[in-house]
């Protein structure tokens, strides 16, 4: 099972790793988090960083110091998903026609304007 969750997270990191050379942004590392299904306040985020050895601070961060950190944290299932209840009320309330569904543009206006 931890060859399973490193898999998850080396590919959650890839995404996030611009030049492929095993480092991301530290300032991506609250999305990878958020993208492997964990939903940690941004106190959290900055706790998990602190157990990450950065190098310097709005530095970047190996993958080699990140994955340990983060089996961690989903083995432990230290931080739970956010509960559908909420994401559904979240999406009824940009569902302004009460359709069932959101447009692109609208999301994409939301997320940018609103």
């Amino acid at each position: 099972i931890v060859a399973e969750i490193e898999k998850k997270i080396t590919e959650a990191f890839e995404v996030f790793d611009r030049e492929s050379n095993k480092t991301v942004d530290v300032r991506f590392i609250g999305s990878i988090i958020r993208s492997l299904g964990c939903f940690p306040n941004e106190a959290e985020v900055q706790e998990l960083l602190e157990q990450i050895e950065v190098e310097e601070p709005g530095g970047f961060i190996h993958l080699d110091q990140f994955l340990p950190v983060m089996t961690k944290v989903l083995l432990e299932r230290r931080f739970w998903p956010i509960p559908e209840d909420v994401l559904l009320h979240a999406f009824e309330a940009l569902d302004e026609n009460k359709c069932g569904y959101i447009t692109k543009e609208d999301l994409v206006k939301h997320l940018t304007e609103e």
